[in-house]
C-alpha cells in the first residue's frame, strides 16, 4: 500500500492508458479483476478547450473506478491548466491528473507534446511548477528513459518533476525513439525507487506474473503499469496482486473462463458505445482473449474479420466448443 496525495493505493497494479482501448467500459471491466488505480485514455488539452464532443467523452468516469486519474497531454502549462479546470467542472468523480510525457507517437511529439517534453528538464520543471499550483488535486506524470540513446535523462527529469511538486511518477523503460519495439531496459532503472521521494510505477512488456516480479525486484517500484499485457488476459491483474499479497501463484485462465470474460466485456462495451461501434473496437481486441490456447487461429481470424454484431460474437465463440 502507498499513497498519492491523501489517496491510498492498495495494491501493485496500475491500468495504463491506451488510446482506443481504455475507455470507461474497459476500465470498469478491468477493475473487477483488482486493478488498484486506473487511468483514462490520453486526453488532448486543446480538444477540451475547443469543446470537442469526442474529447469530452474521454473524461467521463464512474465512482466505481476510483481511484482514477484523468490523463492530459499538451505542450504548455497554460492550455493544460485550462483543460484541468474544464475537467474539474465537468466531472467530480476523479482523483488525480496524470500528464503524459511518455507518448512516442510522431503526431504527438511533432507538436511538442508527449515525450518531446523530456528533452529539457529545466523547462519541464518550470512547466510543472505552474501545473501543480493550478489544481488542488495531486498531479502525476508518465515519462520514458529519454528521447533517444544520446539523451537518456530520466534521472534529471525525475528530479525536475519532484522539485516541481508531482505526487507520483510512472516510467516506461524505453526511449521515445524505440517506440514500443525492442526490450524495455529495466536494468537502467535498478533500485530507482530508493533514489526518489514520490511513488514510482514502471511499465514495459508486463505480459506475465514473472515480468511483473522482475520489474519490481529490479526497480523497487511501488507498482507496475499493465497495458498491452492485460488486453485479453485480465487474469494477469489478479495474478500480480495475489502473488504480492500471499506469495501464491494463481493459474492462468482456462479457455472457457476467457470466453466468459470476453462476453462480459463485449456487453459492457456495447452499453457504452452502441453495438456497431463496440464491434468495430472488439475486432482488434477480441482475438487477444484466445491468445495462448491451442488451435485458435481460425477463430481469431473470424473475430478479427467477421465480427459485426453481438450475435456474430456468440456464433463464433460457440463454434470453439
Amino acid at each position: 500500500m502507498f499513497k498519492i496525495g491523501n489517496v491510498e493505493i492498495k495494491g501493485k497494479v496500475v491500468l495504463a492508458p491506451m488510446a482506443g482501448i481504455t475507455s470507461l467500459a474497459y476500465r470498469n471491466f478491468m477493475k473487477r479483476f483488482g486493478v488498484d488505480l486506473v487511468v483514462t485514455e490520453m486526453v488532448s488539452d486543446c480538444g477540451l478547450i475547443y469543446e470537442n464532443k469526442k474529447t469530452l467523452e474521454y473524461i467521463k468516469t464512474t465512482p466505481e473506478e476510483r481511484p482514477i486519474a484523468i490523463q492530459l497531454f499538451g505542450n504548455n502549462s497554460e492550455t493544460i491548466n485550462q483543460a484541468m479546470k474544464i475537467c474539474e467542472k465537468e466531472n467530480p468523480n476523479f482523483d488525480f491528473f496524470d500528464i503524459n510525457l511518455g507518448c512516442p507517437v510522431p503526431k504527438v511529439t511533432k507538436a511538442g507534446s508527449g515525450s518531446a517534453l523530456l528533452k529539457n528538464p529545466a523547462n519541464l520543471r518550470q512547466m510543472f511548477e505552474k501545473i501543480c499550483k493550478a489544481t488542488t488535486k495531486p498531479v502525476t506524470a508518465k515519462i520514458r528513459l529519454g528521447y533517444n540513446e544520446n539523451s537518456i535523462n530520466f534521472l534529471e527529469n525525475i528530479k525536475a518533476l519532484e522539485e516541481a511538486g508531482v505526487a507520483a511518477i510512472g516510467i516506461h523503460a524505453r526511449t521515445t525513439a524505440q517506440l514500443y519495439s525492442g526490450k524495455p531496459r529495466y536494468e537502467l532503472l535498478k533500485n530507482l525507487r530508493e533514489k526518489m521521494s514520490v511513488p514510482l510505477f514502471v511499465s514495459g512488456n508486463i505480459y506475465s506474473l514473472d515480468d511483473a516480479i522482475s520489474a519490481l525486484e529490479i526497480t523497487k517500484a511501488d507498482a507496475v503499469m499493465v497495458a498491452r499485457g492485460g488486453v485479453g488476459n485480465p487474469q494477469l491483474v489478479r495474478q500480480i496482486n495475489h502473488y504480492f499479497k500471499t506469495g501464491e501463484r494463481l493459474p492462468n485462465s482456462t479457455l472457457e473462463e476467457n470466453i466468459t470474460y470476453l462476453k462480459e466485456f463485449a456487453d459492457m462495451l456495447i452499453e457504452e458505445k452502441g453495438e456497431y461501434r463496440a464491434m468495430s473496437i472488439l475486432r482488434g481486441i477480441a482475438p487477444k482473449f484466445l491468445d495462448g490456447y491451442p488451435n485458435m487461429k481460425q477463430y481469431k481470424n473470424m473475430l478479427a474479420q467477421s465480427l459485426t454484431t453481438r450475435a456474430s460474437l456468440e456464433r463464433i465463440l460457440d463454434e470453439i466448443r
